[in-house]
């Protein structure tokens, strides 16, 4: 059985994306299903790379029991639209710029994050970069409500493949 992969990408990889990568983790995680869904996350552009999540990210992250402190932001790469089944933008300038370094034939892979929450009330998840703490949270309350949506619809594709 070949793994789900699943890419989180916002601008930097610092705030939105890890928070993203780290939240769908726990969840997959409780599912039983961490072994068949490879997570991970990447900026559409190097401002950070090598660096941790944004410290404001990691703190309200840890306090509702998310752990982000192994990751290291990366930048989306040319291979990665082969490897990742679903590449989910955090918003629409950053789901414009990986429109333009896809493939034509990789776009359906392509989508807003927030497309698994749409009772959410928002169709992206907003940088809290220059926000208070008030911003995080927010962050978070998105992420956790499209985690659970992109839950279902990867059990399902596993359902789909036998798995």
């Amino acid at each position: 059985m070949r793994q789900f992969n699943v890419l989180f990408c916002c601008m930097g990889n610092i705030c939105r994306s890890p928070t993203a990568e780290g939240v769908f983790r726990a969840q997959l995680q409780a599912a039983g299903l961490a072994d068949q869904v490879h997570v991970d996350s990447a900026g559409t552009h190097g401002y950070h790379i090598g660096e941790p999540p944004d410290a404001r990210s990691q703190r309200h992250a840890l306090k509702r029991g998310y752990d982000l402190s192994r990751q290291r932001a990366r930048e989306v790469r040319a291979a990665d639209f082969d490897v990742f089944d679903l590449i989910l933008a955090m918003d629409f300038d950053n789901l414009a710029r990986l429109g333009q370094e896809c493939p034509h034939e990789q776009r359906h892979k392509l989508r807003l994050f927030m497309s698994f929450a749409p009772q959410a009330g928002s169709a992206v998840v907003p940088d809290p970069y220059y926000s208070g703490a008030d911003g995080f949270e927010v962050v978070l309350d998105l992420v956790e409500q499209a985690s659970r949506g992109l839950l279902a619809h990867v059990q399902q594709e596993l359902r789909a493949r036998g798995a």
